[in-house]
């Protein structure tokens, strides 16, 4: 009997026990949301403290934005509130059109960090380079500016002059970049030839990109007289600073015949997503060599990444900036948005790229350029002499004209190979790849 009450006892025990299992978390519920309608209250306070008692008028509406990009700037480098004028600004961005300076840039370290300079923007012929930072504008200190203030400070008429201090590794000093704003129409994509390569250079992803690809993949094809007498192709994604993901999910889709292309994962695990690419391959298998550097980021790093763990391509370059994060804009109230990141992306074999970057396959660092010395340009200019050039020598009678016609034409391709290699030395390099890869599937 009296076991029989202890062991009741215990069972009494036991339910009282998982009663308050059960109410524990919904007690810590209630609790949190408390604690988070204390602070909102705080937030009512202070914002009407500074209303009625800062030492100046304050513009309310200023004053809340500043309070929700506060909010999210302090979540990570990418999310950010968008007033009505910068989600305008944005939406023309990803048109392809803009006014500014034509650089794309992040925060680090309270600065402004340039990813890249876009190809043929005013700030990339004035010789702002990707990791430059931004320190000051027109000699005013930027140092605790938001992303969006420093951004709107260098907003202004276009063909107004503003002058950029920059740090730069390798140099002691800081130096002063004088930069003329002007509208910018920036082409996303252009195909050119190269010898026997097609070089497809992309500035950026938006929706432009995949057109432009394909159209001036089209030309250029007709010109060289189609694949069958091209070596392949070099896709420079080198001082790209992403853009559209179904923009970069379709360019690697360009040159994959299946499989997945990148994977994104959010905080719930049913939010995620998955792309894979569809039938054909715009070069038919044909050599692909992928250029990326430091300023190559998100889509450029879904694009090599996808193609490089599908062995489609060999990746040559530096390592590229590690921005493995997915943003995504949710229009509010007012006109205004907010770009909030809401996933993180992964390549076809599950690693992700974030703060660690695309490792290329082969580390080619692009050399700089020497200074031009006086007098260099004559000298090297100078026809060097041979025996053909000497008076009464002998001619070659061991080779046809035409055999001799052709020896002259590699000459030539060999002298511009040269030529570009001083130029462009890491495009030059993947030109050489592709050769060694077109000679190896011939063989």
């Amino acid at each position: 009997m009296t076991k029989f009450a202890m062991a009741a006892g215990c069972g009494v025990l036991a339910g009282i026990l998982a009663t308050t299992q059960v109410a524990g978390p919904l007690l810590a519920q209630e609790t949190q949301q408390a604690s988070v309608y204390e602070q909102l209250d705080l937030f009512g306070i202070v914002f009407e403290r500074i209303r009625n008692q800062y030492v100046e008028d304050v513009d309310e509406g200023e004053l809340i934005e500043a309070a929700i990009n506060g909010m999210l700037t302090s979540l990570d480098p990418h999310s950010s509130y968008l007033p009505p004028r910068d989600f305008e600004d944005m939406q023309l961005d990803t048109r392809g059109e803009f006014g500014g300076l034509g650089i794309e840039v992040t925060q680090e370290e309270g600065y402004v960090k340039v990813i890249t300079p876009m190809d043929g923007t005013p700030a990339y012929e004035a010789g702002v380079e990707a990791g430059d930072f931004i320190t000051a504008v027109d000699g005013e200190s930027i140092l605790g500016y938001t992303l969006e203030e420093a951004v709107e400070l260098m907003r202004g008429p276009v063909g107004s002059e503003i002058i950029v201090t920059i740090v730069r590794e390798g140099l002691e000093e800081p130096i002063d970049i004088s930069i003329t704003r002007d509208t910018i129409r920036l082409t996303a994509a252009r195909v050119r030839q190269e010898g026997n390569a097609v070089i497809i250079r992309v500035s950026t992803f938006n929706d432009q990109t995949i057109p432009n690809v394909r159209d001036g993949l089209d030309t250029t094809l007709t010109e060289m007289g189609g694949l069958e007498d091209i070596d392949g192709v070099v896709l420079d994604l080198r001082n790209n600073p992403g853009g559209l993901l179904t923009a970069g999910v379709g360019l690697a889709d360009a040159f994959l015949e299946q499989g997945e292309i990148v994977s994104t994962r959010a905080r719930d695990a049913d939010q995620g997503d998955r792309f894979n690419a569809k039938d054909g391959d715009i070069i038919e298998g044909l050599p692909l060599v992928v250029l990326i550097n430091g300023g190559s980021a998100s889509a450029s790093e879904i694009v090599a990444g996808a193609l490089q763990d599908h062995r489609r391509a060999v990746v040559v370059g530096t390592k590229s900036f590690g921005k493995g994060s997915v943003q995504t804009i949710m229009p509010v109230q007012g006109d205004g948005a907010i770009r909030l990141t809401t996933s993180r992306y992964y390549t076809p074999s599950g690693r992700s790229i974030q703060a660690l970057g695309i490792s290329p396959d082969i580390v080619v660092v692009q050399p700089p350029r020497a200074p031009e010395v006086e007098g260099e340009d004559e000298a090297t200019d100078r026809p060097r002499r041979s025996e053909a050039g000497l008076r009464g020598s002998l001619s070659n009678d061991s080779l046809t004209e035409d055999q001799q016609e052709q020896v002259r034409q590699e000459q030539e391709a060999a002298e511009q190979a040269a030529e570009l290699r001083s130029e462009d030395y890491q495009l030059a390099y993947a030109i050489d790849i592709l050769k060694g890869l077109n000679a190896i599937e011939l063989e």
